[in-house]
């Protein structure tokens, strides 16, 4: 094969070489997280032919022998979820900078672990004769959604050099684009699937209605909440459909919340058993406290690309009071890989009204035996609202962008994103 490779490649490139360079570097976590910036040292090996042709575009390799920053002591990274991508200084007979960016290949990387990059790739058109030099600059690490910038604090020698002589283009491996390759986003992502249009039905005239007479299911309106989530490093602002139904059991109610509307792909591997969500339904009119809706975690781990669905949320409501009784959205919380993001309505809208009777250790300001707890807990004031219903039957799954602890949940078409950072309790 090598010999088949130097009668292809001619004089182009007759020899490849690897040199080893090294040097300080700052790297800058993403913005609020709350880390300060490290310093540290970065190893690399810069793989380049030793000789090659004006024409030519040579394949070089940009090796990480060490980053200069490790994992942060805040969460497990899971394999496959951080990319690196760079910038490569050409110099001498020619100046260019040549993107470089590796593929997001990695092991499950522990917390306070070194960091283990994917080698980067790159190529480069010779224009010009004589010695090329190619040295390591400024390169980024993408780790579930966020972006840590790291970039030399000396100047830093050449890692690799290339002979390059005049004459016409080889036949090793032209560029028929005869342009170099665009820079890589620093914080390029798997492409992300659109949210398809919505389809769900009008309300009917009953969909709210009230817990009277021998009805049994209580449809409620689908209702926009603009939520506020703080997550360990920082807090996103969103805007979620949500819809509360009910059935009624006994004298009290089984519910099931929906979020409507929700796609999005996983640009990561997410193991089975990691995704736990809940909710605060608030209780207003006559009733007072609030009601825990739980959904169980993902069975089955879900693969880079496909998306993460969360079933509908349930539980179960006593009433408390005798009268008119609201149900709003309150606090989501979502639970991943050792990270907890809460979102708390900014304002929050009644999705079902019902009339209720009095149960023995109903809910009425207080605990009612369902996970429930004082109305300030539940987030938000009831207000009136409400646009379009769908069946109780529609599932509505979430489906959303796992990062867990890196999670980028679209909600109907607004991010809910939960980045990795320090736990809440802290």
């Amino acid at each position: 094969m090598a010999g088949g490779s130097a009668v292809l490649l001619g004089p182009a490139a007759l020899q490849a070489q690897a040199a080893e360079v090294s040097y300080a570097t700052r790297c800058i976590p993403p913005a609020g997280i709350g880390l300060p910036d490290v310093n540290g040292t970065t190893k690399v090996e810069i793989t380049a032919p030793a000789t090659a042709k004006v024409g030519d575009t040579v394949d070089l390799v940009w090796k990480f022998t060490q980053a200069a920053s490790k994992n942060p002591d805040i969460i497990d990274l899971p394999a496959n979820s951080v990319q690196p991508s760079g910038t490569l200084k050409a110099a001498g007979a020619q100046t260019a900078s040549v993107a470089m960016q590796g593929p997001r290949e990695n092991p499950a990387i522990p917390k306070g672990g070194a960091m283990v990059l994917s080698e980067m790739k790159g190529t480069l058109k010779l224009t010009a004769a004589g010695q090329v030099t190619l040295t390591p600059d400024a390169y980024v690490v993408n780790a579930m959604s966020t972006d840590t910038k790291c970039a030399p604090t000396e100047p830093v020698g050449p890692a690799a050099t290339i002979t390059v002589t005049a004459g016409g283009s080889s036949s090793g491996s032209p560029d028929p684009s005869q342009s170099p390759s665009p820079s890589p986003s620093p914080s390029q992502s798997p492409p992300q699937s659109s949210p398809p249009p919505s389809t769900s039905p009008s309300p009917s005239p009953s969909s709210s209605s009230s817990g009277g007479g021998g009805q049994t299911d209580f449809t409620g309106k689908v209702v926009d909440v603009p939520y506020t989530c703080a997550s360990p490093i920082g807090e996103k602002k969103a805007t979620s459909p949500v819809q509360i139904n009910a059935k009624k059991n006994g004298g009290g109610y089984d519910l099931t919340v929906q979020f409507k509307k929700s796609v999005m792909d996983s640009p990561i591997d997410i193991p089975a058993d990691s995704v736990k969500p809940s909710m605060r339904i608030v209780l207003g009119g006559a009733d007072q406290g609030a009601v825990k809706v739980t959904g169980p975690t993902n069975k089955a781990a879900i693969k880079s690309g496909a998306p993460i669905e969360i079933p509908d949320l349930t539980g179960t409501y006593k009433p408390g009071a005798t009268g008119t009784s609201t149900l709003a959205p309150g606090v989501l919380t979502i639970e991943a890989l050792g990270t907890t993001t809460t979102c708390t309505p900014d304002r929050s809208a009644v999705s079902l009204t019902l009339d209720t009777a009095e149960q023995a250790s109903g809910a009425s300001g207080g605990g009612n035996g369902s996970g429930s707890s004082s109305s300030s807990s539940g987030g938000g004031t009831s207000t009136g609202g409400g646009l379009a219903e769908t069946g109780a039957g529609d599932h509505g799954t979430l489906k959303a962008l796992g990062l867990l602890a890196g999670t980028a949940v679209l909600l109907g078409g607004a991010v809910f994103t939960y980045l990795p950072g320090r736990r809440r309790t802290r």
